[in-house]
């Protein structure tokens, strides 16, 4: 019963792993997202974020004697919880990629 615990659980953690790593870099985004994609964002995709937020959150709690012992606890924190935690929060509705879109700049001709 305990190994197959384990098994799930190591199987948990290495999904997340893979399925997040590249999500932690915060940039401009020039994405012009339709009205679908922003719906289906909203309804589908923030909330499954957010429950990924928390789950990795949990991990990384559960695992973090662990990963100091190894010396890589801020690396699994970026992983496990801020790569998350910065596409639930800081990715405009409908975009693809993690960032903040950028502010317009309106210059007078002169």
């Amino acid at each position: 019963m305990t190994g197959t615990f384990s098994r799930i659980a190591m199987t948990t953690l290495a999904v997340c792993l893979l399925a997040f790593s590249s999500l932690g870099h915060a940039r401009a985004v020039d994405e012009k997202p339709t009205a679908l994609a922003m719906t289906g964002d909203a309804i589908f995709v923030r909330p499954a974020l957010l429950a990924t937020t928390i789950i990795g959150s949990a991990v990384y709690l559960v695992s973090l004697p662990f990963s100091a012992l190894g010396g890589n606890a801020g690396e699994a924190g970026e992983v496990l919880v801020v790569g998350p935690a910065k596409a639930t929060f800081v990715r405009c509705l409908g975009c693809t990629r993690s960032g903040r879109k950028p502010d317009t700049v309106e210059q007078d001709d002169y």
